[in-house]
């Protein structure tokens, strides 16, 4: 099994921080792993971008020219990267802040008003969550304990307070 995955948006939606939890929570769970993230100019508003790989056995490279799963937060993620996305693929559409779908029909399409549910859940910062709660029911590429471990490490310390919400977030497609 080798799964190679996408993550995309504008810097600050998170798309990063996904990539990042799976990828932390496929390592928790013994499989091989690479994530290599990628920046624009600015941190908050730019754009973001992230690879990770998943496999049961060593990855020789990190850089990925086409992905099984193709995750964007924002517009110009889909028009630039969802040719990428292998035939049979999955691209996951955070259908709040793209008024379009994908014009491919090769792959299968999921829209998810990440950021709607999460402003409904009064977190409006956790609209990646609520993408990453989808992820996981399509693909269960990682167990939700497992990630559900990795929020409860991401939100500890100083950021306790955010924990309850995020958690709430996972839960969206996972109940």
């Amino acid at each position: 099994m080798k799964k190679k995955l996408f993550f995309a948006g504008a810097g600050g939606q998170g798309a990063l921080a996904i990539g990042q939890m799976i990828a932390k929570a496929a390592m928790d769970e013994g499989k091989e792993v690479t994530w290599l993230p990628s920046y624009g100019p600015e941190m908050r508003g730019g754009t973001a971008n992230c690879t990770v790989v998943v496999s049961d056995r060593p990855i020789s490279c990190p850089l990925i020219n086409e992905a099984d799963m193709l995750v964007v937060m924002n517009l110009p993620s889909l028009t630039k990267f969802q040719s990428m996305v292998v035939p049979g693929g999955t691209i996951f559409i955070n259908s709040s802040l793209v008024p379009i779908t994908s014009d491919r029909t090769d792959v299968k399409v999921v829209e998810v008003p990440a950021n709607e549910i999460a402003s409904n859940l009064g977190n409006d910062r956790a609209s990646n969550i609520v993408m990453l709660s989808a992820i996981l029911k399509e693909t269960g590429i990682v167990k939700e304990e497992t990630i559900r471990h990795e929020i409860e490490k991401m939100f500890s310390g100083r950021k306790a307070k955010f924990l309850p919400a995020n958690l709430e977030a996972l839960k969206t497609y996972l109940d």
